[in-house]
C-alpha cells in the first residue's frame, strides 16, 4: 500500500494524478490539516511533523511513502530515509527538477513556500544535474516564494478575484524575467495552474510536481489494488466538498490525532 502525506489537502493533487492512471490503486492519504501550512515552520519542526506523518502511515500498512509536500521533501526527506532505510520513499522535488531540465531553453522559474525556496532544494538539484553542468552558461534560475497560495487553495478560493490579483502580484517578477519553464514547487499549486498558466502565457511550460512524482511511482512497477483511505488531523467543514471537486468522487475523511 502506498502512503501519501501532505501538510494539508493540497497533496490530493498527487492522489488525483494517481487515480487518473490507477483508479483502483491501494493507498492511505494523510493530510496534516491541524498543523498546516508547513511552509512557514522551522526546518526542525517540519522534520518532526514529517516523521510523525510517516510513522502513522507505516503503522497503518504503508509499504512505500510519497512525500506529497515540497516543504517536507526539501527539509525532511533525508531524515525519513534514515528512519526507514528499507522503505521506498518518493519526494516531489527531484522528479519535477528533472522534468524541467528536459524541456527548458535555459530560464527556469520556481515558486513555492518560503521554506522550500529558502532551502534551495530545487536549485541544488538543478545545478548538480549533468544536463545543467553541460549547459551551465545557458541556464538561469529564478525563484519566488508564494506563501499565500496554500491558504487560498485550502479555502477553495480558486477563481476569486482576490486570488487572481495575488497570482499576478506573486508571479510578476518571473514573468518579467521571461522564464520559459515554471516549476510549481508545492503540491497545492496545481489547483491554481489555470490562473498561473494564463498569467505566464502559453509559451511557458508549467511543471506539476504532483504529476512528476506519480510518473516515477508508476515507473517503479505495478501497484497493488485495494483500499483507499483518507485521514486528516483536523476535519474542516469543506474538506470533503473540496476533495470531491478535485478528485471527481466522494471522499470520506477520518480524523486522527497525534
Amino acid at each position: 500500500m502506498i502512503g501519501i502525506f501532505d501538510s494539508g489537502i493540497g497533496g490530493l493533487t498527487v492522489v488525483r494524478e494517481l487515480l487518473k492512471h490507477q483508479p483502483e490503486a491501494a493507498f492511505i492519504y494523510l493530510g496534516d490539516t491541524a498543523r498546516t501550512p508547513y511552509g512557514n515552520k522551522s526546518p526542525e519542526t517540519v522534520v518532526r511533523y514529517a516523521l510523525e506523518d510517516a510513522a502513522f502511515l507505516v503503522q497503518h500498512g504503508a509499504t512505500s511513502i510519497v512525500i506529497a509536500c515540497n516543504t517536507a521533501s526539501a527539509v525532511a526527506s533525508d531524515e525519513l530515509r534514515r528512519a526507514y532505510p528499507n522503505l521506498p520513499i518518493y519526494e516531489v522535488i527531484t522528479p519535477a527538477a528533472q522534468d524541467a531540465l528536459a524541456v527548458t531553453h535555459g530560464r527556469i522559474g520556481i515558486i513555492g513556500t518560503r521554506a522550500t525556496i529558502n532551502s534551495k532544494a530545487y536549485e541544488n538539484i538543478l545545478k548538480s544535474s549533468s544536463s545543467f553542468v553541460i549547459r551551465h552558461s545557458k541556464f538561469e534560475i529564478y525563484t519566488q516564494a508564494c506563501p499565500l497560495f496554500v491558504p487560498l487553495v485550502e479555502e477553495g478560493w480558486l477563481k476569486d478575484s482576490e486570488t487572481k490579483r495575488i497570482v499576478r502580484y506573486c508571479l510578476a517578477p518571473l514573468r518579467q524575467a521571461h522564464v520559459d519553464t515554471l516549476i510549481l514547487g508545492c503540491t497545492h499549486y496545481p489547483l491554481l495552474a489555470p490562473l498561473i498558466q494564463r498569467f505566464m502565457g502559453k509559451r511557458v511550460k508549467v511543471i506539476d510536481s504532483a504529476r512528476s512524482v506519480v510518473t516515477r511511482l508508476l515507473a517503479a512497477g505495478p501497484l497493488k489494488t485495494g483500499e483507499q483511505l483518507y485521514y486528516l488531523t483536523d476535519l474542516l467543514a469543506h474538506s470533503e466538498d473540496i476533495a470531491r471537486k478535485w478528485l471527481g468522487r466522494s471522499v470520506h475523511f477520518e480524523r486522527v490525532k497525534f
